[in-house]
């Protein structure tokens, strides 16, 4: 690949002038190491490259890793300076990390270079070698090197503070002759880089503001600076401002002094004031008592320059560093109104006084605003003292036309009020609430609208009341830089808002609004949806022929919509694969099929969609006839069984594969099932919350909570609901069941001879047992089905043949044979002899159809207890 290629790149901030002491040592350090040394500009352009190995040498010149050649990301993919560039951090890049393999054999540490005034990246700083010795503590010595290269920019000042600095050092030699003093004597102390960016930022602030005097500048663990500011004038007639430092006695050890000459910079353009010299790292002095306040060290000179320059470059990095915590600390999360707050927080106190955040009451639901001129909830407001008078949090808003926010949301500008005494139309808002706040001292206002991706989302005010500098023109932009991240952010969250609302109102729609009403168990459930968003997570009790119920919980991967209509439609899978009888495995088999089957249709549809298609399931169908349940899951963890006496086990289930992974079979477990025990079916996020993601610990932490006798299901998901946060970080499903049996007054068996002859023994056996049961007004309907349903299995199944009636909350009549043979209903014709019992059996009951098992199948019907 060729690379961009310029011959004399342009170095217009110097900075290879001012990299080369630290170019020339740091190649002095590593030569024969087998690394170069680089230096590019903020193009990713190459100004400096220092090569102590002639082989490697060679090497960079074949793949033009050269002077005048560029590596921006864009062009060649990672490489350790265009990604520096693109990522604003360091980085390390080596091998086949890069996206070429013209630099694959090289292993590359950079680290980005700023400027000391703006913070703006002016270039990187490299370390390249082979791959073969690659380490990772390149990356350290390349943030070192370009710290040093940013300490040799802060030191170049103008001719003009060089003339200051020479004249400060003339009059101090002049005044220490005169009193018989040695000349200037630097103090040095335990300082570290903190330390020094507070003084330095101290001196800088005193030159600004054009004051002289003594200042006092707190430093950690206590300890207290004293900064000098004096006019100084040089013999040319520039006038600005010399600083001296100086730190109490005891703690400092004084050094030999050092001459002028050596502190003074080589001059260079820059817009700040200068530091010529700051306090050497020393080791701490034995501890001692304190020192006297008044007592001090000799001082040193700490910046130089001229008040102008110094004041902008002051507000410069106080207006860099503002939006640089924006960026950081706003949009933290995907909430609303935490975000307008967050918002607020960063700007007060550093740009104004108060700040307060009005939004549409659309926008805070996560819908579009349809409109902003209506009214506006205040969603958050900061200020440094209470007592202003201003709207709370929470309030309704409407602004007349005539208000500084009105006209800002109008004409989507800010709106600058210098003199919020003098703005009529802010007055004319709240006449009466407005001289309050005048009164309580604040007297200036920027109204910002809120735009994000062309849509007008509120209006954001910055009041200042303390600050006594009016708000200027120029701060105009940095409240709208300001509002704009923030604005981004607010979006961002109002659309996640929205999302999420949709997924969990789909969600509560394909989940189960209430339990159906069935006599095998007594139930009861609890969901909780994932702080991350909806999730997949599903239960469901289903009743089945038979007096039967299937008992289900599953688990899709993921969260969002995209789940939560999967999830619906494996439960309506479900539902139907239930509703055909079928067995236990049979059912998770469907359910995998289909999981699969949606799985390509997904990789066909070619949406673009990368969201991974998969499930858990746990499938349990109890008899209460038989009091057995039988049991099979797939990826799915294993139920708890709580005994009557109180006693939890977990149901030793064969582990099936999850769903959607196909060509595996599923097992069944059958488990006899005490009347009055409990089946505790749950997701992972159950497992995974209670034992901190530990799901062995989870297992054992639940036993405890869930050891009692004689709880009900609905106090057993309250002892739950302790153990369970507002919103935990998966979704969690619970479903507790407590089994029931039907007495044995409430069966009625018989095994059939498979003789036409002993029918009608059977239908009058039958109807005597409705007698029993007070079930006279069945007697017609269930003669007639026992008539047809036994004829039928004697003449075309095969033995055994029996017959059974259940007294549940319906009659039920099953009569079962050896044979698979399934009978179909059909509409006889006039001339047709036979076809026609089916038909009138099924539309004298109320439902009717086949399960099939091992052993053959049973055709079965449910009649209501009470005819209508």
């Amino acid at each position: 690949m060729d690379l961009p290629y310029q011959q004399d790149p342009d170095d217009a901030y110097s900075l290879a002038d001012a990299a080369r002491p630290v170019l020339e040592t740091l190649g002095s350090r590593l030569s024969g190491l087998g690394v170069t040394v680089l230096l590019s500009d903020e193009r990713a352009q190459l100004l400096h490259r220092r090569v102590g190995d002639p082989v490697l040498h060679r090497y960079l010149d074949s793949i033009q890793v050269a002077p005048g050649f560029a590596f921006p990301e864009e062009i060649i993919g990672n490489n350790g300076v265009g990604t520096v560039l693109a990522t604003r951090r360091p980085a390390f890049v080596t091998g086949r990390e890069h996206f070429t393999d013209q630099l694959g054999g090289t292993a590359c540490a950079g680290a980005p270079v700023r400027d000391p005034l703006s913070g703006q990246i002016i270039g990187v700083f490299d370390l390249t070698g082979l791959s073969s010795h690659a380490d990772s503590s390149m990356l350290t010595v390349a943030l070192e090197a370009a710290r040093g290269i940013e300490q040799r920019l802060l030191q170049r000042v103008t001719s003009r503070e060089r003339a200051l600095l020479q004249a400060f050092h003339e009059a101090r030699r002049r005044t220490m002759a005169n009193e018989g003093v040695g000349a200037g004597v630097p103090a040095t102390e335990p300082l570290d880089r903190h330390d020094q960016r507070i003084l330095e930022e101290s001196a800088a602030a005193l030159i600004s503001s054009g004051r002289t005097g003594l200042a006092e500048v707190r430093l950690p663990r206590g300890r207290t600076a004293v900064l000098l500011c004096r006019p100084v004038t040089s013999s040319c007639g520039v006038t600005g401002f010399a600083v001296e430092a100086a730190l109490p006695a005891g703690v400092l050890r004084r050094l030999a002094p050092a001459a002028p000459e050596a502190a003074s910079p080589v001059a260079a353009p820059c817009r700040r004031p200068a530091v010529v010299t700051t306090p050497q790292m020393a080791t701490p002095a034995p501890a001692g008592p304190p020192a006297e306040p008044s007592a001090c060290t000799g001082p040193w000179l700490l910046a130089v320059g001229e008040p102008g320059i110094g004041r902008l470059a002051v507000r410069a990095r106080e207006r860099l560093g503002l939006l640089y915590d924006a960026g950081a600390c706003v949009g933290t999360t995907l909430d609303v109104t935490r975000t307008a707050e967050e918002l607020t927080e960063v700007a007060v106190p550093r740009f104004a006084d108060f700040a307060a955040v009005d939004l549409p009451v659309a926008v805070l639901l996560g819908e579009e605003p349809i409109r902003v001129d209506g009214p506006l909830r205040r969603a958050a407001i900061a200020g440094v003292h209470a007592g202003s008078y201003l709207r709370a949090a929470g309030d309704l808003i409407t602004y007349t036309a005539s208000t500084p926010q009105a006209r800002s949301l109008m004409s989507e500008e800010p709106v600058l009020e210098p003199e919020l005494a003098k703005a009529v139309g802010w007055l004319a808002q709240d006449p009466v609430r407005g001289e309050k706040i005048l009164g309580a001292g604040v007297h200036s206002l920027i109204t910002v609208p809120m735009l994000a991706r062309g849509t007008v989302l509120g209006v954001v005010s910055f009041y200042r009341s303390r600050l006594q500098e009016p708000f200027e023109e120029d701060d105009l932009s940095l409240a709208e830089e300001l509002v704009a991240r923030a604005a981004l952010c607010i979006d961002n969250a109002r659309r996640f808002t929205r999302e999420h609302a949709v997924a969990l109102a789909l969600q509560r729609s394909l989940l189960p609004r209430g339990l159906p009403t069935q006599h095998a168990v007594e139930a009861s459930h609890r969901y909780l949806s994932a702080r991350s968003g909806v999730g997949g997570d599903w239960f469901d009790v289903i009743p089945l022929s038979g007096a039967r119920v299937a008992l289900v919980v599953g688990d899709v991967v993921g969260h969002g919509l995209h789940a939560a209509a999967t999830m619906g439609r494996l439960r309506t899978a479900v539902h139907n694969f239930s509703s055909l009888d079928l067995a236990v495995d049979e059912v998770l088999t469907q359910l995998d099929d289909l999981v699969g089957q949606l799985h390509l249709d997904q990789e066909e549809a070619e949406t673009g969609s990368h969201e991974l298609i998969g499930a858990s399931c746990l499938y349990a169908v109890y008899d209460p006839t038989t009091r057995c349940c039988t049991l099979a899951r797939a990826g799915h963890p294993p139920p708890a069984l709580v005994l009557p006496d109180g006693t939890v086990e977990y149901l030793e289930l064969p582990a099936g594969p999850p769903l959607g992974l196909g060509g595996q079979p599923f097992e069944t477990a059958e488990v006899e099932v005490p009347e009055g025990s409990l089946l505790v079916l749950y997701t992972d996020g159950l497992i995974k919350h209670v034992g901190n993601r530990d799901v062995e610990l989870g297992l054992d932490q639940l036993r405890s909570p869930l050891a009692h006798r004689g709880r009900t299901p609905e106090q057993t998901c309250r002892v739950l609901d302790t153990l369970l946060p507002a919103h935990p970080a998966d979704d969690i499903a619970v479903l507790v069941a407590r089994t029931k049996a039907l007495d044995a007054g409430q069966v009625a068996t018989w095994a059939v001879p498979a003789e036409p002859a002993v029918v009608s023994r059977i239908r009058a056996e039958a109807i005597a047992r409705l007698t029993q049961w007070g079930l006279e007004e069945l007697a017609f309907t269930t003669e007639l089905t026992v008539s047809e349903l036994v004829t039928n299995a004697i003449r075309y199944g095969a033995e055994p043949v029996t017959l059974r009636l259940l007294r549940d909350r319906t009659l039920i009549c099953e009569v079962s044979d050896g044979s698979s043979t399934s009978p179909h209903l059909r509409r006889a014709r006039t001339t047709d002899e036979g076809g026609r019992g089916l038909y009138m059996v099924a539309q004298l009951v109320q439902r009717w159809g086949t399960r099939y098992g091992a052993q053959g199948k049973v055709i079965w019907t449910e009649q209501p207890l009470t005819l209508l």
